[in-house]
């Protein structure tokens, strides 16, 4: 039996290959290879799509996450409020610009909690932090609230939830835009993913658009003329090509995996598995779209379900199973294991699957069978 990955990219390009080979063929004609027009182009259709008054692409979603903390002013002696349960560019970030991450738990969803944040600001807080995580916004109108009462910024990291909108005053707001600075990451396997790397921030913010605009090219104003030290951040023209190829697709692809969630949301209680709690399903809140970057369920014994699939060829991820608060690099914020008890739970029991635009039914049908035959023994 052919074995079902966890992510076929192959897929989508056979369905855009000629599309993409042409788009690429005109960057090599120009010989612009870095930002120039074809950027400019893209980053005009991704603030059309996404209801934004400015994007400034960049590198990566790394860079995106640096580049809007050092924008804001961020610095040594400051501390930035973030999950523990994330990727580690959502708290390396801090690290990069000289500030340092403070953890806060998270709630059923996965993301951050926000009737815990307040508690854990001090007078060094100078930014909250949420992940809208696997393509789910957090409570961004409670972490609003809290940013608010204490008087810091809000930089989302929105990595991956690239067309993920959030229900505000009866208004769908694109995740990114629910508070000073959103952040994208364009890696391969993101819903928009590039054929590398590749980031982008938004912002309504004039000011800051221009900051992030010159920080992306050693904090350059004019050609040679440097008022602020920068990065080399400069979102590639052939990865912009791509992706202009690929965003007036993005809705169609994110509702196949919204039917695909959906579909594994029924295969699972039909089997029983919900019901009996050898499965959770992923948690959704009613203000949030979910465009599943991934479809993470939680599970029982997991390692040696790991074990069954793998032998069953089911491609199959662990994101993230080390919370942030428990890695090596970050022993010197003085955190243990116990701190963050939800985070720590999650990390040992969730499983994503794959959900991807292109999934067949029949592989889908036979990851669910897969994981019944398992808890059957």
């Amino acid at each position: 039996m052919r074995p079902v990955p966890l992510l076929d990219l192959k897929a989508q390009h056979d369905t855009i290959r000629e599309e993409i080979a042409d788009a690429i063929a005109l960057v090599v004609d120009s010989q612009s290879f870095v930002l120039g027009p074809v950027v400019r182009r893209f980053e005009e259709e991704a603030a059309r799509y996404l209801g934004a008054s400015h994007a400034v692409g960049c590198a990566s979603g790394t860079d995106a996450l640096i580049l809007s903390l050092a924008a804001l002013g961020i610095g040594p002696g400051d501390e930035v409020l973030t999950t523990p349960f994330s990727f580690f560019a959502t708290a390396s970030c801090a690290y990069k610009v000289g500030a340092r991450p403070r953890f806060v738990d998270i709630d059923e969803t996965l993301n951050l909690d926000p009737s815990r944040i307040e508690a854990a600001a001090t007078r060094r807080t100078r930014a909250i932090l949420p992940v809208h995580l696997f393509g789910q916004c957090a409570d961004m109108d409670s972490i609003q609230d809290v940013a608010r009462r204490l008087r810091v910024d809000v930089v989302e990291d929105a990595a991956q939830a690239f067309g993920t909108t959030y229900l505000r005053n009866e208004d769908r707001v694109h995740a990114g835009l629910l508070g000073t600075l959103g952040c994208y990451s364009f890696f391969p396997t993101k819903n928009l993913g590039a054929y590398g790397d590749g980031g982008m921030v938004v912002t309504e913010n004039p000011f800051l658009a221009e900051k992030l605009r010159s920080l992306r090219i050693h904090g350059e104003t004019e050609r040679y003329h440097h008022q602020i030290v920068g990065w080399n951040s400069r979102l590639d023209a052939l990865q912009a090509a791509v992706l202009r190829v690929k965003l007036p697709r993005l809705s169609r692809w994110c509702e196949a995996r919204q039917a695909n969630a959906a579909r594994y949301d029924r295969l699972f209680e039909d089997a029983g598995l919900a019901r009996d709690g050898r499965v959770a399903l992923p948690v959704r809140t009613p203000r949030s779209d979910h465009i599943f970057n991934q479809y993470t369920i939680r599970v029982e014994n997991r390692p040696a379900l790991v074990a069954h699939l793998a032998r069953e060829g089911i491609g199959h991820a662990i994101y993230y199973p080390v919370p942030l608060h428990l890695q090596e690099c970050f022993r010197d914020l003085d955190y243990r294991e116990g701190d963050f008890p939800a985070a720590e739970r999650a990390s040992r029991e969730v499983l994503s699957l794959p959900v991807y635009a292109e999934l067949r039914r029949d592989d889908q049908d036979r990851v669910v069978e897969t994981i019944a035959r398992f808890y059957r023994g």
